[in-house]
């Protein structure tokens, strides 16, 4: 692995200055400015897209929770661990998506590796973007399904695929904004398709929940499908075979994922999904934290207004300026893509030297050939910073 230069290394990161430490001349560096093994960096590399990990709300709230249930669930949550605040949490989110009932899991990953086998076994056929994350990989796997891998977003392809099936259940499962490209999935497009086919949606919205739409109702209000005030009106499409998750320690800035759709499709996750029913809740402060955040997406749209403008600033300022090839996104994830493992590896060295950190991301994470700079903006940062991450890739260049 090291001589391919796939090595993975962790390194020790924390916030430069505790939030409650800050000065109010220091707030830009509330979110973006970090200790990476000891020294002071601006990061570009955290997935906390709208700067709400540090929020004293979010904090605030956790602390507070802290003090009346405790710092543990004790058990899972169908034994004693579904605390008042994991109930207000689920219909906190519910409401917020614009659909009937959502149920918490304690991690994202565990969510999609209980989900996929909770809605398709042996026998059944799984359809998966060939770009999927490696928990709804994982997910398929387990299922013991029969698995199907279409090009990224090739609606042709899973059609041909979908029509061609002839098992009694079909699945299509797809990320909704591809967490290494930035990419967004047609997800009107992929659920007239599994109308047509007979077949079920299961969307992963990590990287979209809390970033797109008005209120960060995530991918479905971004195509018009669904938002905080219910199915919209022009969407004339099913939803009762749409399973919807998405994960709560990116934009959301705390811990989890929750999966919302139909009331009798999350009942029935929620007694067959394994991660769900045998694995320790996560604890009340989370919920109660996540509540905070919740409101937080709902009600600052500034947040998302800022993340966009950046996202213009950087575009604008790479265009032309270095010899890297920044792929299209209309999402906070922008990647640089350098080709060569080693080559990605220099150049974040490069920009590491200059007091910024943007991770390398490298096969298996991505294919072969297409290393890249993975560059996460959030509102937190500020148009000074992103100058200064577009003038320190311009001397890498160099």
């Amino acid at each position: 692995m090291a001589q391919a230069h796939l090595l993975r290394r962790r390194r020790v990161v924390a916030p430069l200055l505790p939030p409650q430490d800050l000065a109010a001349d220091q707030e830009h560096l509330r979110g973006t400015t970090y200790l990476i093994n000891g020294q002071q960096r601006l990061s570009f590399g955290s997935n906390d897209y709208l700067g709400l990990s540090q929020h004293p709300m979010v904090i605030a709230a956790a602390q507070q929770a802290a003090s009346r249930y405790g710092v543990g669930a004790t058990a899972s949550p169908l034994v004693c661990g579904h605390s008042p605040a994991h109930e207000a949490l689920e219909e906190e989110l519910a409401r917020l998506v614009g659909l009937p009932r959502a149920l918490y899991f304690y991690a994202g990953y565990a969510a999609n590796v209980g989900l996929v086998p909770a809605l398709v076994g042996k026998g059944d056929a799984i359809f998966s973007d060939v770009l999927n994350h490696a928990c709804l990989i994982d997910g398929a796997r387990l299922s013991r399904a029969d698995i199907h891998v279409f090009a990224h977003r090739d609606l042709n392809a899973l059609a041909q695929a979908l029509a061609e099936s002839t098992a009694e259940r079909k699945l299509v499962i797809t990320d909704a904004v591809f967490s290494m490209d930035g990419t967004i999935a047609d997800v009107p497009a992929l659920l007239t398709l599994c109308e047509q086919h007979d077949a079920w949606l299961l969307i992963d919205d990590a990287h979209g929940f809390g970033v797109l739409g008005a209120h960060g109702e995530g991918a479905l209000a971004h195509w018009g499908i669904a938002t905080m005030d219910g199915v919209a009106p022009a969407w004339q499409g099913r939803l009762d075979r749409l399973v919807y998750m998405a994960t709560l320690g990116k934009a959301a800035g705390v811990a989890g994922a929750f999966v919302a759709g139909h009331p009798d499709v999350v009942e029935w996750i929620m007694q067959k999904a394994r991660t769900y029913m045998f694995a320790t809740a996560a604890p009340a402060m989370i919920a109660e934290a996540l509540r905070a955040s919740v409101g937080l997406i709902a009600t600052e749209g500034w947040r998302r207004t800022h993340l966009a403008s950046l996202r213009e600033q950087l575009r604008t300022g790479l265009a032309q300026a270095v010899p890297w090839d920044l792929w299209p996104s209309d999402t906070a994830i922008q990647p640089l893509v350098i080709g060569r493992n080693e080559a990605a590896l220099l150049v974040m060295g490069a920009l590491d030297r200059s007091g910024v950190w943007v991770p390398a991301i490298r096969p298996p994470t991505v294919p072969k050939g297409t290393a890249r700079l993975r560059i996460s903006l959030s509102s937190a940062h500020t148009e000074g910073q992103v100058t200064q991450l577009i003038e320190a890739l311009v001397e890498a260049a160099r």
